[in-house]
């Protein structure tokens, strides 16, 4: 008897953890057709409220229902890791509890995984429901990918994904701190079908991922996939060292023929606040990957479990 592991990452999700179970176990032909048995891993993001509570109850009424608790909030990212870690499964699927990856997708994924895929991904064909803002930038932020990173990561990709063991313990290899899980789906590699679907909105609940939120995760995700704005920053820097001889040469040119050397300060003024500005933008992005090197060799934990059934 074959098993299968599903990982739901939550944070403050009290009302949603019932409703994701009861809509997985109505779509339960997506393994009473084959010998499948299953675990829900539910991961409890340090949560405020009454989710732990709300798993418990689960798991008294079914025991495949499991719970890993941290001990404050660390993010989606560890708890994709540890329910990975935790999983058992000869198939693992990572999904959200708010119900926004539709468990109805899962005998179509199987049938895929069973035609010779070692992953099945999925990936929203539009963002209805979402604020325009966050749209635009969230496609702007996979365009910029597209080009500067080696490492394929699709446009409206989800962490709704169901894979094969071989490609969990491949991912489950990389022990990086700055884990951005889109990124590292593509980077261990396998054959994976993408599977396209109208975007669902949140069963209940506000979403917990802020726009400040996203930028930073961006951010991580370009850091940790390409290291293009580097060479952007010596560029910009190779850029301005070129202006400033002309410059120079220019103003040594003007004195020397119209004797003028004080008039234009106004002018040098704004050209030392660009300059000064361009060199702060440089030495903030050579920071951002300083920072992930001194978060790397500190080798602290990425996420720590409070409690465990």
């Amino acid at each position: 008897m074959q098993l299968l592991s599903i990982i739901v990452p939550c944070y403050n999700e009290e009302e949603n953890i019932r409703d994701f179970y009861m809509e997985l176990m109505k779509n339960k032909v997506f393994f009473s057709n084959r010998e499948l048995e299953i675990e829900v891993i539910y991961v409890d993001d340090g949560s405020k409220d009454k989710t732990v509570l709300e798993v418990k109850k689960l798991h008294q009424e079914d025991d495949r229902v499991k719970l890993i608790s941290f001990s404050r909030n660390f993010g989606k990212e560890a708890g994709i890791l540890a329910g990975l870690k935790k999983a058992k499964g000869e198939y693992c699927v990572i999904m959200d509890v708010d119900l926004q990856d539709p468990p109805s997708l899962l005998p179509e994924m199987f049938r895929h995984l069973d035609g010779g895929y070692d992953s099945v991904a999925t990936r929203r064909v539009n963002r209805k429901g979402e604020p325009a803002i966050r749209s635009f930038f969230a496609r702007c932020f996979y365009k910029l990918m597209h080009k500067i990173a080696k490492t394929e990561i699709v446009d409206g990709a989800r962490d709704y994904r169901l894979m094969k063991r071989i490609m969990v313990d491949s991912v489950l290899s990389v022990k990086e701190y700055n884990r951005f899980s889109k990124g590292i789906f593509g980077w261990v590699g396998f054959e994976t079908k993408w599977l396209e679907y109208e975007n669902v909105e949140r069963k209940k609940g506000e979403t917990k991922w802020s726009f400040w939120k996203l930028l930073l995760y961006s951010i991580e995700g370009i850091t940790a996939f390409s290291t293009a704005p580097l060479a952007f920053a010596s560029v910009i820097g190779i850029l301005f060292c070129t202006l400033a001889f002309i410059a120079t040469l220019l103003i040594v040119i003007r004195t020397l023929i119209f004797g003028d050397p004080v008039g234009g300060w106004p002018s040098m003024v704004c050209i030392i606040m660009l300059i000064s500005g361009v060199q702060l933008f440089c030495i903030g992005i050579v920071g951002q990957y300083l920072s992930k090197t001194y978060m790397e060799v500190k080798h602290r934990p990425i996420f720590i479990v409070k409690e465990e059934i």
